[in-house]
């Protein structure tokens, strides 16, 4: 009835994009399929502090994999305070007793099974000879989706990034260009333009509240990854670029409330009329993903309560093979 405890330094040791990438596909799917149990997240509010808490209950019948995420969204954190934006802890949950089998930071896990989902929507909607992308905001999550985007496609020719802030998308250059060891050219630029303009995957990761990117500036054939509209009331593309665009959403009921086309759908602009597919349907086969070159496709990637729960259960799993982390009785 021991519980392992494990601190976000010690789950960041025990990940690796190529088999969270697989593991998340195979929740996507198990979601396709209609096995998963998993309400959609529940939102506190806290306005005077520009934040927000969700948390996230899952259970993969088939995989018998079982967990809880609670994840808080703060976005003046690194300013104020120099600590992260997104923090997050995770239950995971024997299914048989019901009993928590681990606690551990959710951090990390959010980060990388968030840039998996990236890496895996490209796998399916974007262009097969995909070489140049526009990076749209320069924070830890720009990261992860650069990092499963060069997993999918080996080999990127260029990445351009764009950041309000001039420091952070130099910074952004310079280790990710180290990082990458010559896997892809990394140049920042002035402006979102410049970013995205003859780019083959857009990739948007900013907490904006209003279109940053317009329907002028995007060419047919792109596909864009769209992470920042996470809550209520935030977009980031122009919803002209909806309207022209084959639109997939990780979660239908997610993505209507607080994923990129939440803004539109409130206005009438978008209806579920215009949602080409969830993603586990694409990768269950249930419905294909491009079709075209020339076509515009959307991913609005909400963040999954599934992904959470396969993702902690490899940490957990090599955890335990590693000898790492600590075990205590809290039951």
């Amino acid at each position: 009835m021991e519980t392992l405890f494990l601190a976000d330094d010690e789950v960041k040791k025990l990940l690796s994009m190529p088999e969270v990438m697989e593991a998340v596909e195979s929740a996507f799917t198990e979601k396709g399929l209609g096995r998963v149990q998993m309400p959609a997240k529940t939102y506190l509010y806290y306005p005077k502090y520009n934040g927000d808490l969700r948390s996230m209950p899952s259970y993969l019948e088939e995989l018998d994999v079982s967990a809880v995420k609670i994840v808080n969204v703060h976005p003046d954190n690194p300013t104020k305070f120099q600590i992260p934006t997104v923090m997050a802890v995770i239950v995971l949950i024997d299914p048989v007793r019901g009993v928590p089998i681990a606690v551990m930071g959710g951090t990390t896990v959010t980060d990388m099974r968030t840039g998996a989902a990236g890496g895996i929507a490209a796998k399916y909607l974007a262009r097969k000879d995909s070489k140049i992308i526009g990076l749209v905001g320069a924070g830890v999550q720009a990261r992860t989706q650069l990092m499963a985007l060069l997993q999918a496609y080996g080999k990127l020719e260029e990445v351009r990034v764009w950041s309000r802030s001039i420091d952070r998308r130099l910074s952004f250059a310079t280790e990710t260009q180290i990082e990458n060891r010559g896997l892809c050219r990394v140049v920042p630029v002035e402006t979102v333009e410049e970013a995205v303009e003859g780019a083959d995957i857009i990739v948007t990761t900013t907490p904006s509240r209003g279109p940053i990117i317009m329907n002028e500036m995007v060419s047919p054939g792109v596909h864009f990854n769209c992470i920042g509209a996470d809550a209520k009331g935030k977009e980031e593309l122009d919803p002209a670029i909806l309207k022209r665009a084959k639109i997939i959403v990780d979660d239908w009921e997610q993505a209507a409330h607080s994923g990129e086309i939440n803004v539109p759908v409130s206005k009438g602009t978008i209806t579920r009329k215009n949602i080409w597919a969830e993603i586990g349907e694409v990768t269950a086969g249930l419905k294909p993903g491009r079709q075209k070159r020339e076509e515009i496709t959307v991913f609005t990637s909400t963040g999954l309560a599934v992904q959470d729960a396969v993702t902690a259960k490899i940490a957990y799993d090599k955890a335990l093979k590693m000898g790492i982390g600590r075990f205590s009785k809290i039951v």
